[in-house]
Protein backbone atom coordinates (compact mmCIF):
# COMPACT_ATOMS: atom_id res chain seq x y z
CA UNK A 1 0.00 0.00 0.00
CA UNK A 2 2.98 2.30 0.49
CA UNK A 3 3.57 2.38 -3.27
CA UNK A 4 -0.04 3.46 -3.88
CA UNK A 5 0.50 6.30 -1.43
CA UNK A 6 3.70 7.28 -3.20
CA UNK A 7 1.99 7.33 -6.59
CA UNK A 8 -0.81 9.51 -5.23
CA UNK A 9 1.75 11.82 -3.60
CA UNK A 10 3.96 12.06 -6.71
CA UNK A 11 1.18 12.48 -9.28
CA UNK A 12 -0.73 14.85 -6.99
CA UNK A 13 2.40 16.99 -6.66
CA UNK A 14 2.72 17.09 -10.45
CA UNK A 15 -0.16 19.57 -10.66
CA UNK A 16 1.66 21.80 -8.16
CA UNK A 17 4.91 21.54 -10.15
CA UNK A 18 3.07 22.45 -13.37
CA UNK A 19 1.48 25.47 -11.71
CA UNK A 20 4.81 26.79 -10.43
CA UNK A 21 6.74 25.95 -13.60
CA UNK A 22 4.11 27.83 -15.62
CA UNK A 23 5.39 31.07 -14.11
CA UNK A 24 8.59 30.75 -16.12
CA UNK A 25 7.87 28.41 -19.02
CA UNK A 26 5.28 28.21 -21.76
CA UNK A 27 3.31 24.93 -21.80
CA UNK A 28 5.01 23.37 -24.85
CA UNK A 29 8.51 24.21 -23.58
CA UNK A 30 7.72 22.94 -20.10
CA UNK A 31 6.47 19.60 -21.40
CA UNK A 32 9.29 19.30 -23.95
CA UNK A 33 11.79 19.54 -21.09
CA UNK A 34 9.70 17.17 -18.96
CA UNK A 35 9.64 14.49 -21.66
CA UNK A 36 13.33 14.95 -22.52
CA UNK A 37 14.47 14.51 -18.91
CA UNK A 38 12.07 11.67 -18.09
CA UNK A 39 12.83 9.74 -21.30
CA UNK A 40 16.58 10.07 -20.65
CA UNK A 41 16.21 8.68 -17.13
CA UNK A 42 14.05 5.76 -18.26
CA UNK A 43 16.49 4.93 -21.05
CA UNK A 44 19.32 4.80 -18.52
CA UNK A 45 17.27 2.45 -16.30
CA UNK A 46 16.38 0.21 -19.24
CA UNK A 47 19.97 0.15 -20.49
CA UNK A 48 21.21 -0.81 -17.02
CA UNK A 49 18.68 -3.66 -16.90
CA UNK A 50 18.87 -4.99 -20.47
CA UNK A 51 21.71 -3.22 -22.26
CA UNK A 52 21.49 -0.59 -25.00
CA UNK A 53 21.15 -3.01 -27.89
CA UNK A 54 18.22 -4.88 -26.33
CA UNK A 55 16.56 -1.60 -25.30
CA UNK A 56 16.76 -0.17 -28.82
CA UNK A 57 15.58 -3.46 -30.31
CA UNK A 58 12.58 -3.57 -27.96
CA UNK A 59 11.53 -0.02 -28.88
CA UNK A 60 11.97 -0.67 -32.60
CA UNK A 61 9.77 -3.76 -32.31
CA UNK A 62 6.89 -1.48 -31.25
CA UNK A 63 7.01 0.22 -34.65
CA UNK A 64 5.41 3.60 -35.21
CA UNK A 65 2.62 2.89 -32.71
CA UNK A 66 4.90 3.01 -29.69
CA UNK A 67 6.07 6.50 -30.60
CA UNK A 68 2.65 7.71 -31.81
CA UNK A 69 1.21 6.71 -28.43
CA UNK A 70 3.33 9.49 -26.96
CA UNK A 71 1.31 12.06 -28.90
CA UNK A 72 -2.11 11.11 -27.49
CA UNK A 73 -0.84 9.95 -24.09
CA UNK A 74 1.84 12.58 -23.56
CA UNK A 75 2.31 15.59 -25.83
CA UNK A 76 -1.38 16.50 -26.21
CA UNK A 77 -2.68 15.96 -22.64
CA UNK A 78 0.48 17.24 -20.95
CA UNK A 79 0.34 20.50 -22.90
CA UNK A 80 -3.42 20.92 -22.44
CA UNK A 81 -3.13 20.50 -18.67
CA UNK A 82 -0.23 22.96 -18.51
CA UNK A 83 -2.22 25.48 -20.54
CA UNK A 84 -5.32 24.87 -18.43
CA UNK A 85 -3.40 25.54 -15.22
CA UNK A 86 -2.61 29.03 -16.46
CA UNK A 87 -6.30 29.79 -15.89
CA UNK A 88 -7.39 27.43 -13.07
CA UNK A 89 -6.01 26.23 -9.75
CA UNK A 90 -3.94 23.05 -9.63
CA UNK A 91 -6.58 21.34 -7.47
CA UNK A 92 -9.30 22.05 -10.03
CA UNK A 93 -7.09 20.56 -12.76
CA UNK A 94 -6.57 17.38 -10.74
CA UNK A 95 -10.30 16.96 -10.13
CA UNK A 96 -11.16 17.53 -13.81
CA UNK A 97 -8.46 15.05 -14.86
CA UNK A 98 -10.00 12.43 -12.56
CA UNK A 99 -12.83 12.11 -15.11
CA UNK A 100 -10.54 10.10 -17.40
CA UNK A 101 -11.80 6.60 -16.39
CA UNK A 102 -15.33 7.59 -17.42
CA UNK A 103 -14.12 8.37 -20.95
CA UNK A 104 -12.16 5.11 -21.05
CA UNK A 105 -15.34 3.12 -20.52
CA UNK A 106 -17.32 5.27 -22.97
CA UNK A 107 -14.68 4.80 -25.67
CA UNK A 108 -14.48 1.09 -24.92
CA UNK A 109 -18.15 0.83 -25.97
CA UNK A 110 -17.15 1.91 -29.49
CA UNK A 111 -14.26 -0.53 -29.73
CA UNK A 112 -16.09 -3.35 -27.92
CA UNK A 113 -19.67 -3.41 -29.25
CA UNK A 114 -20.56 -6.23 -26.87
CA UNK A 115 -20.09 -3.79 -23.98
CA UNK A 116 -23.51 -2.60 -22.81
CA UNK A 117 -24.06 0.42 -20.63
CA UNK A 118 -27.14 0.48 -18.43
CA UNK A 119 -28.23 0.78 -14.84
CA UNK A 120 -25.69 2.10 -12.37
CA UNK A 121 -22.99 2.44 -15.01
CA UNK A 122 -25.12 4.76 -17.12
CA UNK A 123 -25.99 6.74 -13.99
CA UNK A 124 -22.27 6.94 -13.22
CA UNK A 125 -21.46 8.50 -16.59
CA UNK A 126 -24.17 11.11 -16.12
CA UNK A 127 -23.11 11.87 -12.55
CA UNK A 128 -19.49 12.30 -13.63
CA UNK A 129 -20.42 14.67 -16.44
CA UNK A 130 -22.56 16.69 -14.04
CA UNK A 131 -19.48 16.92 -11.82
CA UNK A 132 -17.46 18.33 -14.70
CA UNK A 133 -20.20 20.90 -15.29
CA UNK A 134 -20.24 21.89 -11.63
CA UNK A 135 -16.45 22.21 -11.65
CA UNK A 136 -16.42 24.45 -14.70
CA UNK A 137 -19.55 26.35 -13.66
CA UNK A 138 -21.40 28.98 -15.60
CA UNK A 139 -19.15 31.71 -14.21
CA UNK A 140 -16.20 29.88 -12.64
CA UNK A 141 -13.29 31.38 -10.80
CA UNK A 142 -11.34 33.14 -13.52
CA UNK A 143 -14.37 33.85 -15.69
CA UNK A 144 -14.65 32.28 -19.11
CA UNK A 145 -10.92 31.68 -19.22
CA UNK A 146 -11.44 29.53 -16.14
CA UNK A 147 -14.10 27.54 -17.97
CA UNK A 148 -11.75 27.16 -20.96
CA UNK A 149 -8.94 25.98 -18.68
CA UNK A 150 -11.19 23.39 -17.06
CA UNK A 151 -12.43 22.14 -20.42
CA UNK A 152 -8.84 21.89 -21.68
CA UNK A 153 -8.09 19.49 -18.83
CA UNK A 154 -11.24 17.50 -19.63
CA UNK A 155 -10.12 17.22 -23.28
CA UNK A 156 -6.76 16.04 -21.93
CA UNK A 157 -8.67 13.34 -20.04
CA UNK A 158 -10.28 12.19 -23.29
CA UNK A 159 -6.82 12.04 -24.90
CA UNK A 160 -5.52 10.04 -21.94
CA UNK A 161 -8.48 7.67 -22.31
CA UNK A 162 -7.61 7.04 -25.98
CA UNK A 163 -3.99 6.48 -25.00
CA UNK A 164 -5.00 4.11 -22.21
CA UNK A 165 -6.98 1.85 -24.55
CA UNK A 166 -4.24 1.98 -27.16
CA UNK A 167 -1.55 1.29 -24.58
CA UNK A 168 -3.42 -1.72 -23.18
CA UNK A 169 -3.07 -3.38 -26.58
CA UNK A 170 0.60 -2.47 -27.03
CA UNK A 171 1.65 -3.50 -23.53
CA UNK A 172 0.97 -7.14 -24.43
CA UNK A 173 4.04 -7.10 -26.69
CA UNK A 174 6.63 -5.32 -24.54
CA UNK A 175 7.47 -4.15 -21.02
CA UNK A 176 5.80 -1.15 -19.43
CA UNK A 177 9.01 0.86 -19.08
CA UNK A 178 9.96 0.21 -22.70
CA UNK A 179 6.58 1.43 -23.88
CA UNK A 180 6.81 4.47 -21.59
CA UNK A 181 10.27 5.42 -22.88
CA UNK A 182 9.25 4.98 -26.52
CA UNK A 183 6.07 7.01 -26.10
CA UNK A 184 7.94 9.79 -24.29
CA UNK A 185 10.41 10.01 -27.15
CA UNK A 186 7.51 10.20 -29.61
CA UNK A 187 5.84 12.97 -27.62
CA UNK A 188 9.16 14.81 -27.35
CA UNK A 189 9.69 14.76 -31.12
CA UNK A 190 6.24 16.27 -31.70
CA UNK A 191 6.70 19.01 -29.08
CA UNK A 192 10.28 19.86 -30.04
CA UNK A 193 9.59 22.53 -32.72
CA UNK A 194 6.99 24.46 -30.68
CA UNK A 195 8.89 23.95 -27.43
CA UNK A 196 12.09 25.41 -28.88
CA UNK A 197 10.15 28.28 -30.44
CA UNK A 198 8.59 29.14 -27.06
CA UNK A 199 11.87 29.05 -25.12
CA UNK A 200 11.96 31.96 -22.64
CA UNK A 201 14.07 34.95 -23.60
CA UNK A 202 15.75 34.90 -20.18
CA UNK A 203 16.55 32.22 -17.64
CA UNK A 204 13.50 31.43 -15.45
CA UNK A 205 13.79 31.56 -11.67
CA UNK A 206 14.97 28.60 -9.61
CA UNK A 207 11.43 27.71 -8.49
CA UNK A 208 10.15 27.33 -12.05
CA UNK A 209 13.28 25.47 -13.17
CA UNK A 210 13.27 23.22 -10.11
CA UNK A 211 9.59 22.45 -10.66
CA UNK A 212 10.25 21.26 -14.23
CA UNK A 213 13.04 19.00 -12.98
CA UNK A 214 10.87 17.65 -10.16
CA UNK A 215 7.99 17.11 -12.60
CA UNK A 216 10.24 15.07 -14.89
CA UNK A 217 12.12 13.10 -12.24
CA UNK A 218 9.48 12.55 -9.54
CA UNK A 219 6.15 12.98 -11.30
CA UNK A 220 7.12 11.15 -14.49
CA UNK A 221 10.20 8.86 -14.48
CA UNK A 222 10.10 7.69 -10.85
CA UNK A 223 6.30 7.43 -10.89
CA UNK A 224 6.46 5.22 -14.00
CA UNK A 225 8.96 2.87 -12.34
CA UNK A 226 6.75 2.56 -9.25
CA UNK A 227 3.60 2.18 -11.37
CA UNK A 228 4.85 -0.88 -13.23
CA UNK A 229 6.25 -2.40 -10.05
CA UNK A 230 2.80 -2.16 -8.45
CA UNK A 231 1.14 -3.51 -11.59
CA UNK A 232 3.40 -6.58 -11.45
CA UNK A 233 2.95 -7.19 -7.73
CA UNK A 234 -0.65 -6.15 -7.04
CA UNK A 235 -2.41 -5.76 -10.38
CA UNK A 236 -4.50 -3.02 -11.99
CA UNK A 237 -7.28 -3.15 -9.39
CA UNK A 238 -4.92 -1.94 -6.66
CA UNK A 239 -3.41 0.76 -8.90
CA UNK A 240 -6.91 2.07 -9.60
CA UNK A 241 -7.07 3.31 -5.99
CA UNK A 242 -4.86 6.20 -7.11
CA UNK A 243 -7.86 7.54 -9.05
CA UNK A 244 -9.59 8.32 -5.77
CA UNK A 245 -6.52 9.56 -3.85
CA UNK A 246 -5.04 11.81 -6.54
CA UNK A 247 -7.51 14.74 -6.40
CA UNK A 248 -7.31 14.77 -2.60
CA UNK A 249 -3.51 15.00 -2.55
CA UNK A 250 -3.49 17.65 -5.30
CA UNK A 251 -6.04 19.74 -3.40
CA UNK A 252 -3.96 19.37 -0.24
CA UNK A 253 -0.81 20.63 -1.99
CA UNK A 254 -2.66 23.47 -3.69
CA UNK A 255 -4.34 24.76 -0.53
CA UNK A 256 -1.37 24.24 1.80
CA UNK A 257 1.58 25.22 -0.40
CA UNK A 258 0.09 27.53 -3.03
CA UNK A 259 -2.62 29.16 -0.94
CA UNK A 260 -5.36 28.18 -3.40
CA UNK A 261 -8.92 28.62 -2.10
CA UNK A 262 -11.03 25.55 -1.40
CA UNK A 263 -14.48 26.20 -2.86
CA UNK A 264 -17.76 24.33 -2.73
CA UNK A 265 -17.60 23.87 -6.52
CA UNK A 266 -14.33 21.98 -6.14
CA UNK A 267 -15.64 19.76 -3.36
CA UNK A 268 -18.98 19.10 -5.10
CA UNK A 269 -17.26 18.46 -8.44
CA UNK A 270 -14.79 16.06 -6.82
CA UNK A 271 -17.53 14.08 -5.09
CA UNK A 272 -19.64 13.86 -8.27
CA UNK A 273 -16.74 12.95 -10.58
CA UNK A 274 -15.26 10.32 -8.26
CA UNK A 275 -18.73 8.97 -7.56
CA UNK A 276 -19.35 8.78 -11.29
CA UNK A 277 -16.02 7.00 -11.78
CA UNK A 278 -16.92 4.45 -9.09
CA UNK A 279 -20.31 3.75 -10.67
CA UNK A 280 -19.36 4.05 -14.33
CA UNK A 281 -16.26 1.85 -14.09
CA UNK A 282 -18.22 -0.88 -12.34
CA UNK A 283 -16.21 -0.60 -9.12
CA UNK A 284 -19.34 -0.35 -7.00
CA UNK A 285 -21.43 -3.15 -8.41
CA UNK A 286 -19.40 -5.36 -10.72
CA UNK A 287 -16.73 -6.85 -8.51
CA UNK A 288 -15.01 -8.73 -11.36
CA UNK A 289 -14.31 -5.61 -13.40
CA UNK A 290 -11.07 -3.75 -12.87
CA UNK A 291 -11.30 0.04 -12.67
CA UNK A 292 -8.91 2.07 -14.80
CA UNK A 293 -5.80 3.53 -13.22
CA UNK A 294 -5.42 7.31 -12.99
CA UNK A 295 -3.15 9.19 -15.54
CA UNK A 296 -0.03 11.15 -14.80
CA UNK A 297 -0.60 14.85 -15.40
Amino acid sequence: MIYIGLLAAFWGASYLFIKVAGRGFEPATMMMLRLALAASLLLVVLAAQRGWSATVADMRSLGWEGFALGVVNGAIPFTLIAWGEKHIDSGVAAIANASMPIFVVLLAIRWKPSERVHGLRLVGFLVGLVGVGVLAGVHPEGGWWGAAGTLAVVVASVSYAIGSLWGQRLIAHTSGLTLSAASMIGGLIVLLPLGLWQLPSHAPGWKATGSVIALAVIGTALAQIILYRVLRSDGAARVSLVTYLLPVTALFYGVLLLGEPLTWEELAGMVLILGGVALGSGAVRFARREPVAAPSP
